[in-house]
């Protein structure tokens, strides 16, 4: 997979274009603003996206999915427990693919209900789940410092430490890292119980 990591807005969002090698097929992970960095990728690259995937439902993250459904007549895939508009509902562990290329979805709420990352071809694409040396909030509708916990030590920290990260914002000191980086830089990532992560969280 071919990974065009663009900046978008002005709240540090990063809007992904993941394009399969081997045939002119993509996708569009979080369409906010700046939709027209979007078309220039896709018409440079001659690609043909066939999903527009959010990883949680806040507007930073949805807010082009009409435009970018317009322009290219893909299907809008969220996790089952979204209550946007989307054509396709996805559950832990199902398999979303495009061209040769494959992303399996792992369910990781915390920040939101219905928080998703994707994984696939040594690629972690995590929303507002993990960034580089941070994590989402907690404390918007649907946030829960001890659903993040879990999805964090749980699930994400368990992954191969290789997995390159590629985070939802730019927030940290790198635009990409890796699972195993955060493992060792993150603070959040630092072993602890789930009521001293409550307590460090606030919430």
């Amino acid at each position: 997979m071919k990974v065009h990591q663009i900046p978008v807005g002005n709240m540090q969002n990063f809007t992904y274009i993941v394009e399969d090698d081997d045939t002119n097929q993509a996708i569009i992970i979080d369409p906010s603003w700046d939709l027209a960095e979007l078309e220039l990728v896709i018409k440079r690259n001659n690609l043909k996206i066939k999903y527009i995937i959010n990883t949680h439902h806040h507007f930073d993250h949805t807010l082009g999915n009409d435009g970018m459904v317009e322009s290219t007549g893909a299907k809008i895939i969220q996790h089952d427990s979204s209550e946007l508009k989307h054509d396709i509902s996805v559950r832990d562990g199902d398999v979303i693919e495009f061209g040769d290329s494959k992303l399996t979805v792992l369910y990781t709420p915390g920040h939101s209900k219905d928080s998703i990352c994707l994984v696939g071809d040594g690629k972690i694409f995590s929303g507002d789940t993990l960034f580089v040396g941070s994590c989402g909030r907690v404390d918007l509708p649907g946030g829960s410092s001890k659903e993040l916990y879990h999805s964090l030590f749980d699930i994400l920290y368990n992954l191969e430490d290789m997995l390159v990260l590629y985070p939802g914002h730019n927030y940290g000191n790198t635009a990409i890292s890796s699972i195993g980086d955060e493992k060792t830089t993150n603070p959040i990532l630092q072993r602890r119980t789930e009521d001293e992560f409550v307590d460090m969280m606030g919430q």
